[in-house]
């Protein structure tokens, strides 16, 4: 329970479902093109997928940037008691 109380849980969860979303697009995640889709349909997974390629890096960046923040800002943090 203390993981999903844990400060670092968003921004790692966040990260993590960007980076498994990369892994399976790269692994052949984007082979429901290759079927034969209406037009619509086809041009509605084209825009999703337009969305995530733009967002996830966005989202990713952000995320990656908040648990170096969090990381750096308990470092000190503990590194100040101790001198104290």
């Amino acid at each position: 329970m203390t993981v999903v109380t844990s400060e670092y849980f968003p921004a790692a969860a966040v990260l993590f479902s960007v980076v498994l979303m990369w892994i399976i697009g790269l692994l052949g995640g984007l082979s429901l093109l290759s079927g034969g889709m209406p037009p619509l349909a086809t041009l509605s997974w084209l825009l999703f997928i337009y969305a995530f390629v733009v967002l996830s890096p966005i989202a990713g960046l952000i995320a990656a940037v908040d648990l170096v923040r969090r990381w750096w800002r308990n470092r000190r943090r503990k590194l100040g008691q101790a001198g104290a």
